[in-house]
């Protein structure tokens, strides 16, 4: 992975996160138990110190940023979707940003609250606890339901066992040039599926 000290500076990973190496870490980067970071995620703590907190994760593609002085801290649980940016913010615990969202300087999304994918949070907005909010700027919808708010618990725990997965298994290859015969698939938990899905079992 490519991880870099700045002034002095350097990022800190538990042991039992996995980080991928393509991934960019760079000065006051604090990582902690069982997190996740995916693919080209830029997690960049040359100005403000960023904090992934126990079982959390920041996906493929995210950024992490802040200005000085300003810590951005992902708690708990919190679960960061592909392509989203967090800049000097709190995630509060077993929070939900989805894909591409935005989320600003002294925004604080609540605990157990899902910002919807595309979301833009403004500065200093607080998304309240177990709520589901979006739009550009960001609104609240409505309430979040228990099953909506345990399918998003079940998630975070497919990305925290995928941190074990990669730590144990996942190494750099060549491709194959065709497909091998009878080809196995992937063994994955089969109760987690899309949010549509569970609403439509209602």
């Amino acid at each position: 992975m490519k991880v870099y000290e700045i002034d002095g500076v350097t990022p800190v990973i538990d042991p039992t996160a996995y980080v991928h190496p393509s991934a960019v870490l760079i000065g006051d980067v604090i990582i902690g138990p069982r997190c996740y970071v995916g693919p080209a995620a830029c997690l960049r703590g040359d100005f403000g110190r960023l904090v992934l907190k126990e079982g959390a994760n920041i996906q493929d593609t995210c950024v992490m940023h802040g200005f000085p002085g300003s810590d951005t801290v992902v708690e708990e649980d919190g679960h960061i979707g592909h392509g989203a940016v967090l800049h000097g913010c709190i995630i509060k615990k077993n929070a939900l940003v989805g894909m591409n969202a935005v989320i600003m300087d002294g925004a604080v999304v609540g605990e157990s609250a899902i910002v919807a994918a595309m979301s833009f949070v403004k500065a200093k907005f607080e998304v309240p606890d177990r709520t589901l909010v979006a739009g550009s700027p960001a609104r609240i919808i409505r309430e979040l339901s228990d099953k909506e708010i345990t399918w998003k618990s079940q998630g975070t725990a497919q990305y925290q066992d995928l941190a074990i997965r990669s730590l144990n298994t996942m190494r750099e290859v060549e491709p194959l040039t065709s497909v091998e015969p009878g080809r196995k698939r992937l063994v994955i938990d089969v109760n987690v599926k899309p949010l549509y899905q569970v609403k439509e079992e209602d």
